[in-house]
């Protein structure tokens, strides 16, 4: 079969193939806080401007080198471009759909909600952690923030401060405190 029609890839190409941990729960919307929704914008500003532009010089330039079948740069520099355009497609998505939070701007502070901090005890060793309650796409665990869709995170939700809360972790069912609730 002729080149022209067969599809160049390697099977997958699936556009709305998300990750787990970053699948919003069906009709839910994409909260996050000004931080992530301005990383997100950078990373599209970087990929339209700087990336996407400089891969297709490359490619441009390996498809003039004659034999594209076996040429390493253009073969590479084609796959790097439909991954550059897949992450464009899910940004444009997720910014389109964000819906910025200011934790800043939270009523009923007492109480924990999108953007809150939390200082948590673990009722069995008191071990205190903090994590700040944030969307899915800027959630990072070593950083202390958890995304709002997360079991913890939705344990936590509406709790104040004393208040005991229980949910099943990765480790098995855990029960923590709620120490302090911030909004910065």
């Amino acid at each position: 079969m002729n080149k022209a029609f067969v599809k160049e890839g390697d099977g997958s190409d699936e556009d709305d193939e998300v990750p787990a941990g970053v699948r919003l729960p069906p009709g839910t919307r994409n909260y996050m806080t000004r931080r992530g929704y301005e990383a997100l914008r950078s990373e599209l500003d970087l990929l339209v401007r700087t990336e996407r532009p400089k891969m297709v010089e490359t490619v441009a330039w390996a498809a003039s080198n004659g034999d594209r079948s076996e040429n390493g740069d253009y073969i590479y520099g084609k796959k790097r471009l439909r991954e550059i355009d897949r992450r464009i497609r899910f940004l444009i998505k997720r910014i389109e759909s964000a819906e910025v939070v200011d934790p800043a701007d939270q009523r009923g502070i007492e109480q924990v909600f999108f953007g809150a901090t939390v200082t948590i005890a673990d009722v069995e060793d008191g071990d205190e952690q903090t994590w700040q309650i944030v969307g899915v796409d800027e959630a990072d665990a070593s950083a202390g923030r958890i995304s709002w869709i997360s079991p913890l995170a939705r344990a936590l939700l509406k709790a104040r401060e004393g208040d005991a809360v229980r949910f099943v972790s990765p480790a098995g069912p855990r029960e923590v405190e709620v120490v302090e609730v911030r909004y910065v």
